[in-house]
């Protein structure tokens, strides 16, 4: 199943919407530029598939 969720910049703050494959497992990693400000985060992505929601932490890449 393929699905958006929402995160926030690591560095300017800003919402962001991203694809997620829920079939690539429940947690995930990897690299995504900022659609406001052009910087990659990290994004660390954790599914619950109880309740079908996505949780999305970020950092700085480097």
């Amino acid at each position: 199943m393929e699905a958006t969720a929402e995160y926030t910049c690591a560095y300017c703050g800003e919402s962001n919407l991203t694809f997620v494959d829920w079939s690539a497992g429940s947690q995930q990693s990897y690299v995504e530029d900022c659609q406001v400000c052009c910087r990659p985060n990290i994004l660390y992505l954790r599914f619950d598939e109880d309740t079908m929601e996505v949780e999305i932490d970020t950092e700085y890449e480097g």
